[in-house]
């Protein structure tokens, strides 16, 4: 799988957000390579693990976004944060019953996971606090 590439198309346009995201969009990257290269299991397990803790610091960043900015979508869009978290830890725990990653399912999830929270609802984020900050 190729790595995702930060560039405008994820940009929500508000740079606190943005460099969360790039931060995200780097430990995919770290953990897609590390897969390919064959990486031991356990050290596969810790970047996924960072990568999730990561994410949940990220929407909690979010979240507090929305409720200082009074975010009219934050009960949606919070709910969709706890969807995206609880469906990653399925992931990781069938990894780790498994013993490994399926290289292709696997990450293409997790690419999915990643971006297609970012071009949805984070996108309608960016838009709205553009108009309030």
């Amino acid at each position: 799988m190729k790595d995702l590439v930060w560039d405008k198309v994820l940009s929500v346009g508000i740079d606190e957000i943005d460099e969360d995201h790039h931060r995200l969009v780097d430990l995919f990257n770290m953990l897609n390579q590390s897969v390919s290269e064959g990486a031991a299991p356990d050290y596969l397990t810790a970047l996924l693990e960072e990568l999730i803790n990561c994410t949940v610091w990220h929407f909690s960043h979010e979240e507090r976004l929305m409720l200082q900015h009074r975010y009219a979508g934050y009960a949606e869009h919070k709910s969709e944060h706890q969807d995206l978290i609880k469906s990653v830890r399925q992931l990781q725990k069938k990894i780790i019953e498994s013993g490994g990653f399926d290289a292709d399912a696997d990450l293409e999830f997790l690419e999915s996971w990643l971006t297609m929270h970012i071009l949805s609802n984070d996108m309608k984020l960016g838009s709205y606090l553009a108009e309030v900050i």
